[in-house]
This record gives C-alpha cells, sequence and structure tokens, in this order.
C-alpha cells in the first residue's frame, strides 16, 4: 500500500495561457477497488484515488484513498499547520483506507474540513471513527489531535468565497457522488465511481440528461473507467463504466479535457497505454474534439 516515493508531483501539462491558473490539480492515487503498487504498474500508478485540488488559497482534496498518505507528508514538509478540505464521494474501502495514514490529523495545528455524503442514517465522522477502531486500527481515533469539523453534501453545493462545489448522486452501490468544482470561469468535475449504461444498482431514475448537464462545458472531466467493453459483459451491475462509455458522455457534455480514472488493478500500465491509443483513434474516427488521456500518478493539471 506505500507508494514508491513521497516526492510531491512533476507538471506533466501546460496553463491554459494564464501564469496562475485558476484550478490546480495533482494526481496522488488513480487506481481502483485495491491498491496495486509495482513495476507493471509505476507508469500510472498504484495507488488508489486522492486528487489535491489547489483552488487559488484554499486546498481542496477528493477522496481519502492510499494516495493521501504521501499527499500529508507533502503538505507537512512545506507548512507548519495545513489547512484543507477534504471532500469524500463514498466510503468504499478504496476511497477511505488512507485516511488513518494521513499526517497532518496528529498535528494539532492542523484545520480540516471532512465533507462527503451520509450514508442512510449514519454520518461520516461515526463512519471514519469505525474505521478507526481497535479491530481495524491499531491507533485509537481519540488521537486525532487536528482541528477537524465534519459536514454533509449528499447534493446540492457548498460555497466558500469564489469557489463553488457540486454534487451528484450518480450510479454505483452506497449513496456515492461526484463533484463540480468551479473557480474564476473554469470547471473540474471529479466521477471516479459511475456506472453509464445497463442496470442501475441503485435503482435510481434515468439520471443520463442529469449527468449531462452536470458535466457540461467541463475544462476537466475524470470520469471512471474501469472496463473494457468485453470486461463489462460480466461486470455489468457492479457500479462501474467502460473507456468508451466515458468518451460517449464526455461527447455529449461538450468537456475539453477527458481523463480516464479508476483504472482496474489486474491493468497493467502497457495495456492501459494501448487501451489509452486506441480510444483516441476511436475518438477521432467519430469526430469528438476533445482531449484525452489516463490520469497517472504526478500528473499536474493547470486550469
Amino acid at each position: 500500500m506505500e507508494p514508491a516515493t513521497d516526492a510531491a508531483p512533476t507538471v506533466t501539462s501546460e496553463a491554459s495561457g494564464s501564469a496562475q491558473p485558476a484550478i490546480r490539480v495533482c494526481c496522488w492515487g488513480t487506481r481502483g477497488s485495491i491498491p496495486a503498487p509495482g513495476p507493471a504498474t509505476a507508469q500510472y500508478g498504484g495507488n488508489t484515488p486522492c486528487l489535491e485540488v489547489r483552488l487559488g488559497d484554499e486546498l481542496v482534496i477528493l477522496d481519502a484513498g492510499t494516495g493521501i498518505r504521501a499527499l500529508g507528508t507533502s503538505l507537512l514538509a512545506e507548512q507548519d499547520a495545513p489547512r484543507a478540505s477534504i471532500f469524500l464521494t463514498h466510503f468504499h474501502w478504496d476511497h477511505i483506507q488512507g485516511f488513518p495514514f494521513f499526517m497532518p490529523l496528529y498535528n494539532p495545528a492542523s484545520s480540516l474540513r471532512i465533507m462527503g455524503p451520509k450514508q442512510l442514517d449514519v454520518d461520516i465522522q461515526t463512519l471514519f471513527a469505525g474505521q478507526m477502531g481497535p479491530i481495524y486500527f491499531p491507533i485509537p481515533y481519540e488521537a486525532i489531535s487536528a482541528q477537524t469539523v465534519f459536514g454533509h453534501l449528499n447534493e446540492g453545493t457548498w460555497e466558500e468565497g469564489d469557489i463553488c462545489i457540486s454534487a451528484m448522486r450518480v450510479r454505483h452501490p452506497s449513496f456515492t457522488v461526484g463533484y463540480r468544482i468551479e473557480r474564476a470561469g473554469k470547471s473540474l468535475v471529479y466521477i471516479p465511481d459511475n456506472e453509464l449504461e445497463g442496470d442501475d444498482p441503485q435503482g435510481l431514475v434515468d439520471c443520463r440528461q442529469e449527468l449531462v448537464n452536470f458535466v457540461g462545458d467541463a475544462d476537466v472531466l475524470i470520469h471512471d473507467s474501469m472496463y473494457t467493453d468485453e470486461e463489462y459483459q460480466a461486470k455489468a451491475g457492479w457500479g462501474h463504466s467502460t473507456f468508451r462509455q466515458a468518451l460517449e458522455l464526455a461527447d455529449e457534455g461538450g468537456v475539453k479535457r477527458l481523463l480516464f480514472f479508476h483504472h482496474s488493478p489486474d491493468r497493467e500500465d502497457a495495456e492501459l497505454s494501448e487501451i489509452l491509443s486506441d480510444r483516441r483513434e476511436m475518438a477521432l474516427s467519430r469526430g469528438f474534439g476533445f482531449d484525452i488521456e489516463a490520469a497517472s500518478e504526478g500528473n499536474e493539471i493547470l486550469i
């Protein structure tokens, strides 16, 4: 579960004509379901979901997979009193298993706001405390010394200053949301777990048009692309999408840039690179006019 290095991500993409981007995103974890470290996954990364999003002076962290451990180390190296808001999409293991290893939690000078969708009648603070119970973890929840505030965002919007974060429920087991972050006329949409086709695992009404509107005109869409079409045939109803399905959503929504995300733990770098090349050719043949990438640890995306 440990990353190969705690070094900060390097810039691999350029700002869109501005020395000070409205939104800066660093990928600390891009893998789905379970960490998959090793030489065969080093290019795209083996840590589970975590994004660092810089919005001017504000820091937003999306999900607390194993990637958040190295992020925490980096934050403490750059400042004595980290301040951040952590937004969780849901509470499946791969999205929270790095939380107890996020060292700013144990720094009394840290200030952390932790937001996410309430699960039935269980609030998110109780969910985290349960994860750190003695059966699962040796350090008690009471050891957390950071200044923490917990809140719920099942759907709707959260605003602070010039930042607007909207949440929309998506098709994935448990109450799962995607987020749209907007600042200074720029937008990032993050939907790491979502089944775009097939039977709805949650029995939700058809929300395709609502989803198209939610991702509409986004500068960057980071979306679940866990399966090939062939793999999906045996895994329909598991709550995940295919590369093709993500491409078609991005086209419908008129997004400018798509990043495949939540890579299968069985997907080695060479295969993922081959799929990316094939999907770029598919997009070109169908006249899709947006950039296509596969998210990788160390990516920095400037919007």
